[in-house]
């Protein structure tokens, strides 16, 4: 076991799905894996094994924000040898025609996080998704007629901003969401050289102000689930 996960060696599988909230990977395990098995509920960030289509797949909450992601995601590759991470998360739209529960996909994640000054002193790190997984997510949407949006999303650390038109800067360079783990996930698995993609579904516009609720985003966002379970 490692400090905040209390599964033994072997039983989370190669590939993790990676919610923020605890409870909905309870329901991604629940409704789309068979035979799953609980392995962790450390603090409640509940992480569970099965297998989907003869797979075994892995799904773990991590919280919200990067340094709560990448506590966990390191855990996973450095402890439980995880090679393919894959977040299935909520977004905010910056744009009117990305729309409620729309798909997107992140090629890159731009960021207002910290993560990396110290690393890379007066550069800016471009955090991308893994091409293979990408591909694969974006063929599987293409066969079975899911619409996608692809490319650049926003990683922030703040929920509540002052200014809470900050975003339109970012949509008039191109940003299509605002979240607020994918840049964490893609750095760390380029740092230790292992996969990673993020598949978002829309929750709220920051342009129209429409949302869905808390159990909607929970226990209804079922489409990128099934993209991120058909790209293993």
């Amino acid at each position: 076991m490692s400090t905040h996960i209390e599964a033994k060696k072997g039983e989370i599988a190669e590939t993790v799905l990676l919610p923020g909230d605890p409870m909905r990977a309870k329901w991604i395990a629940e409704t789309f894996l068979e035979t799953p098995r609980c392995y962790n509920d450390v603090r409640g960030m509940l992480g569970y094994t099965g297998t989907y289509n003869g797979k075994r797949v892995s799904v773990q909450g991590t919280g919200m924000g990067i340094p709560s992601a990448l506590i966990y995601c390191h855990e996973l590759i450095n402890d439980y040898g995880v090679k393919n991470l894959i977040r299935v998360g909520s977004t905010g739209s910056c744009h009117k025609d990305i729309k409620i529960r729309d798909i997107v996909i992140a090629m890159a994640a731009s960021s207002t996080s910290g993560i990396n000054n110290s690393r890379f002193i007066n550069a800016d790190y471009s955090p991308t998704a893994n091409f293979e997984l990408f591909m694969k997510a974006v063929f599987y949407a293409k066969e079975n007629n899911i619409p996608i949006k692809a490319g650049n999303v926003l990683s922030t650390d703040e929920f509540y901003e002052d200014d809470f038109n900050n975003y339109k800067i970012w949509a008039d360079f191109g940003v299509l969401c605002v979240e607020m783990e994918t840049a964490g996930v893609y750095t760390i698995a380029a740092k230790y050289k292992v996969k990673a993609l993020s598949i978002l579904t829309v929750s709220d516009s920051l342009v129209t102000k429409e949302r869905t609720s808390a159990d909607d985003r929970e226990t209804s966002f079922s489409t990128m689930v099934e993209i991120a379970l058909n790209t293993i």
